[in-house]
């Protein structure tokens, strides 16, 4: 995540500012219909100080260059902030990665001028890495060669140089430029500059693999459960002596009992459950819960006991402990997550005892019924969704599954919480979760929310809103038409779109 640049600063959802930075489609409508000022004011914020809470499920730099083509926006304010004294400073990928994205997809329009932007930052900028990833795919080979001196000045013939030059041809997430480099007969001493890094990396890779870190094999349950707990009185997210986190050390450490661990190691797996110190405890636990164990309940309900409610499991598997959390916080948290994993019969039950408490294991059994229960559970989700709304805000990841849940159950009392959801997340990806159990569970979702969807920065809001948006709206016919017609929309998108225009009538 790029959570030091996101700032929590996101404007309200009725703004035009809030519209844009949330991604959502009537931020398009609004800005096209808005004073042009305001309206290239309002998008270059949103360029300058990427609004996204996880760029990894969040899309916007498709929708900000749809924007930015239709307002005429130029170049000049996008080559200001690129170029900024700052870029000499913060080198990190969150500055600028947004606006080289944008870029990318300008240049994928035909735009001349931001495909030499790109080939400029790549050559000057701190974040070049990215922009040659933009180049790589949108660029000709001559573009690309011409690029190789300034992107090889940049590592110095040291032993450190030749060494960074290494990690960057191994670790290239676009390959086809330093391919090009490397195949350039003009250029006889690059060629073998980058193929001696080449070989430097795959040799560097293969050294890795023959050092792996970690437990071995014959080690016994007690090994792995030290290993394990080896470490953690480090900070959170801090690496320790292996080089893992905690909470990869963690999975490592329950990947490893279950090659090791036996029946007759039960009673010994059972103690560190009820009563081990920190990782081990969490370790134990999730072992036992993925196999079903007839007493891992009773020991998730006491190792959560009191868990509040903001205690929840973490959306993310690579996020790693809560830097507040403290030991009875840290237990709880692996003891939801090891809860939430469980597929038995007798989970699901249990969940449906858990699911009215107000603390974290009750946010977790209504995340469970909301996937795996039936539909007496509707008004048990229904709860737990009305509960997270108002204890954690319409950004809290913990909504996800229960969004999912009202529209697998299709709880239709559930439509105007959703409709809240759906208007006031700053998350793009909450907000497509929102508009899929809006189709379920609101009637007037086709003619009303649907049609907005048609705008939105996410691909599968617009696929959504493709198969549902009613035609009767002449604007629906015309941004489907758009979409068939543009050659950077998703192929799922289109493919809704082709289901609704007919060969030779506009709309069915």
């Amino acid at each position: 995540m790029f959570a030091d640049s996101v700032d929590s600063d996101i404007a309200p959802s009725g703004t035009l500012l809030g519209l844009l930075q949330r991604g959502r489609g009537d931020g398009t409508l609004h800005a096209l219909a808005a004073p042009r000022a305001e309206a290239l004011a309002a998008l270059g914020q949103c360029l300058r100080h990427d609004p996204r809470r996880d760029w990894r499920l969040e899309h916007r730099s498709l929708y900000y260059a749809r924007l930015h083509r239709d307002l005429d926006a130029g170049l000049d304010d996008l080559e200001d902030h690129l170029f900024d004294p700052a870029d000499l400073v913060d080198t990190g990928e969150e500055r600028t990665g947004l606006a080289l994205s944008v870029l990318g997809h300008l240049a994928s329009y035909g735009d001349r001028g931001a495909l030499l932007l790109l080939r400029r930052y790549a050559a000057r900028g701190a974040n070049w890495r990215w922009a040659l990833d933009e180049l790589a795919v949108r660029d000709d080979d001559a573009g690309l060669r011409s690029l190789g001196p300034a992107v090889l000045a940049r590592f110095p013939r040291t032993p450190e140089g030749d060494a960074e030059l290494a990690a960057a041809v191994r670790d290239a997430f676009e390959p086809r430029p330093w391919r090009l480099w490397a195949e350039d007969p003009g250029r006889p001493g690059q060629a073998e500059r980058i193929g001696r890094a080449g070989e430097a990396g795959s040799f560097d890779r293969w050294q890795r693999q023959l050092r792996p870190a970690g437990p071995r094999p014959g080690w016994s349950v007690r090994a792995v459960l030290e290993w394990a707990q080896d470490g953690s009185p480090e900070p959170p997210g801090s690496p320790d002596a292996g080089g893992r986190t905690p909470q990869q050390r963690e999975a490592a450490a329950v990947r490893c009992l279950a090659a090791v661990a036996g029946p007759e190691d039960r009673p010994e797996l059972l103690a560190a459950a009820r009563g081990g110190p920190g990782i081990a405890r969490a370790v134990a636990l999730r072992h036992l819960a993925e196999r079903g164990d007839a007493d891992v309940l009773d020991l998730i309900e006491a190792a959560a006991a009191h868990s509040p409610a903001s205690c929840a499991v973490p959306t993310d598997p690579a996020d790693g402990p809560d830097p507040a959390d403290g030991p009875g916080e840290t237990v709880a948290r692996a003891a939801l997550a090891a809860f939430s994993r469980m597929r038995t019969t007798a989970a699901v039950d249990r969940a449906r005892r858990w699911a009215r408490r107000e603390d974290g294991l009750g946010a977790a059994a209504a995340a469970m019924l909301a996937v795996r229960g039936g539909r007496q559970d509707g008004p048990l989700v229904l709860t737990g969704l009305r509960r997270a709304v108002r204890a954690q805000g319409p950004d809290s990841g913990a909504l996800g599954p229960l969004l999912d849940g009202a529209a697998r159950l299709t709880v239709h009392c559930a439509a105007p919480v959703v409709r809240y959801v759906y208007r006031e997340t700053a998350s793009s990806h909450l907000r497509g979760r929102a508009a899929r159990a809006l189709a379920v569970t609101d009637p007037s979702f086709a003619a009303g929310c649907a049609v907005e969807c048609l705008w939105d920065c996410e691909e599968s809001t617009r696929e959504l809103a493709a198969r549902h948006a009613a035609t009767g709206d002449a604007r629906v016919v015309e941004r489907l038409r758009r979409l068939a017609a543009d050659p950077a929309e998703e192929e799922g998108v289109q493919s809704a779109v082709r289901g609704r225009l007919g060969p030779g009538e506009p709309a069915r």
